[in-house]
């Protein structure tokens, strides 16, 4: 029996849906993602914040952030079991019940203690409902309309992470912090009822057994290496509490391999899937682009915050561009997918993105913010035709009845890579810094009770978003420098040798999406991408 004769009888293969709520399918989902997405760079913006009102340090409020990509590195990994054991509507909605109860708690946490323990809890529930979103997507569409499916899927995707310091600068700015959490919960709410209404039931053929070797070195293996994303990022990558912790990280993940390759009867994560050609080479162009992509989101409103004196507000108005135009391309790439396969529009996006990348890499004090704007539009456009198509083409090669655990692995694999890369920007960034310039920075943070001046303000409007004509000034007037041009000019050299990584990295995902497959070579859909199943 074909692919497609399968699919249309629908609830009968594992984690099917009827063909008739397959956009019930994805209001759901994307109703459900939006939310957990949305709260990572909602939190980002309000770090500051949280870290004044809790009267915290550095090292300690870091916490906030670290513990949420500990927990949702550990939870991804569990989700294609748990969907496999107790069906994916079941465990979906589990999910979003988690992430909704741990928003709650964020919202009225006490102490810090208190919000880092309640936002394990919400990534404990984001990571397990997040892979399993797209598994739901792929059950419901057909082969034909699974590109246009994720396409639409991957506005929240995308949409959300720069929609978010929008909203958070927004709640921020008016003493609204709290809200930053409760804002998750009647959206939560919608989604989980929507999901319990909407979804089908899945019918198991089976119930694997827990793999406990493979969840006790995943956790492990997942944990240690974020841990030590973490450590790379406060105290150095020399650092020996960094060493050890890489070198526990890396053991462990070596040990998962070789314990689901060889002897797990019911493996958690399905590495035996890299022994496809078009999965691994999708999965690699991730990885990478991972780095190329997201540095932006990590950079960006430190440049324009720290450096530039924009508010939380005008930062996420600044970046706002990029969620409009991933918005637009992201669906439309999903139908053109569909046509013509991932390369076109891989290549496209990628060549984008080494002239973005190349640009952000030589931002000065004076930059106008109309011209970053711009580049946040050209980085939109970027976003909407790689991130999804990269996606789609992984999980296209996988047997249908293994999309949960192909889902889960793809996105345990890139929160890994995600975390690291953060961390080697961040290293990056304080490089050029002397000394004494890493102290004067700590001392003005402690000592300030609202957003620092920025380091290279300039003497230009700072709100300003148009993007600029054909010709016009990519430069503002000369900048003011209270607290001296030398430590403005370390700075923006610390944020070129960062954004001249992703550059870097974005020649290197260009090369890559070459491999995949799609026009100007033959393009045959999902048929082309897995043997048909029986």
């Amino acid at each position: 029996m074909t692919e497609t004769q399968a699919s249309a009888g629908g609830a009968h293969r594992p984690g099917a849906a009827p063909r008739a709520n397959k956009w019930k399918v994805l209001v759901c989902v994307v109703f459900g993602i939006f939310m957990t997405i949305l709260d990572t760079t909602v939190v980002n913006v309000a770090f500051p914040t949280l870290r004044r009102e809790y009267h915290a340090t550095l090292a300690n409020a870091q916490w906030i952030v670290s513990v949420y990509v500990l927990a949702l590195g550990i939870a991804t990994p569990l989700a294609g079991f748990l969907a496999d054991r107790f069906g994916i509507k079941r465990m979906y909605a589990l999910g979003l019940g988690i992430f909704v109860l741990g928003s709650l708690l964020c919202g009225v946490a006490p102490s810090l203690p208190v919000l880092i323990a309640t936002r394990a809890l919400q990534a404990l529930g984001g990571g397990i409902a997040l892979p399993l979103g797209t598994a739901q997507l792929y059950a419901a569409f057909p082969p034909e309309e699974r590109g246009t499916a994720l396409g639409l899927f991957g506005m929240a995707l995308l949409v959300a992470p720069a929609l978010g310091p929008v909203l958070g600068g927004a709640l921020v700015d008016r003493g609204l912090w709290r809200w930053i959490f409760f804002v998750n919960v009647p959206i939560g709410v919608l989604g989980v009822v929507l999901a319990t209404r909407w979804l089908a039931p899945d019918r198991r053929a089976r119930r694997p057994r827990l793999d406990l070797g493979g969840l006790i070195s995943a956790i492990i293996g997942f944990g240690a290496l974020l841990y030590a994303a973490t450590q790379a990022d406060a105290r150095g990558w020399t650092a020996a509490p960094t060493l050890i912790w890489f070198g526990i990280g890396g053991g462990a993940m070596i040990a998962l391999a070789l314990f689901e390759l060889k002897l797990a009867r019911d493996p958690l994560l399905d590495f035996s899937l890299f022994g496809n050609r078009i999965f691994l080479a999708a999965c690699l162009v991730g990885w990478v682009s991972v780095l190329a992509l997201f540095g932006a989101e990590f950079l960006l409103p430190l440049y324009l915050q720290a450096l530039r004196g924009q508010t939380a507000f005008h930062t996420g108005i600044i970046l706002l561009p990029l969620a409009v135009t991933a918005g637009i391309t992201t669906p439309l790439a999903g139908r053109l997918y569909d046509r013509i396969g991932p390369r076109a529009l891989v290549v496209f996006g990628y060549l984008i993105l080494v002239y973005n990348t190349w640009e952000l890499a030589h931002l000065t004090a004076t930059t106008t913010m109309g011209y970053v704007a711009f580049l946040m539009l050209l980085r939109g456009l970027a976003l909407g035709t790689t991130v999804q198509s990269t996606f789609t083409t992984a999980l296209g090669a996988v047997p249908i009845a293994r999309v949960a655990r192909g889902s889960s692995l793809v996105n345990a694999t890139r929160n890994v890579i995600q975390a690291v890369g953060v961390a080697v920007l961040a290293t990056l960034l304080a490089g050029p810094l002397a000394p004494q310039v890493r102290a004067a920075d700590h001392a003005r943070q402690v000592r300030a009770t609202a957003e620092p001046p920025g380091l290279c303000v300039a003497g230009a409007p700072r709100t300003g978003t148009a993007a600029p004509t054909a010709g016009a000034a990519r430069t503002s007037p000369a900048p003011r420098m209270p607290e001296g041009a030398a430590s403005c000019a370390e700075h923006l050299a610390g944020f070129s040798d960062a954004y001249m990584l992703t550059f870097i990295m974005s020649i290197v995902a260009l090369l890559l999406g070459l491999s995949l497959p799609g026009w100007p070579g033959p393009w045959s859909g999902r048929t082309g991408l897995v043997a048909e199943e029986g």
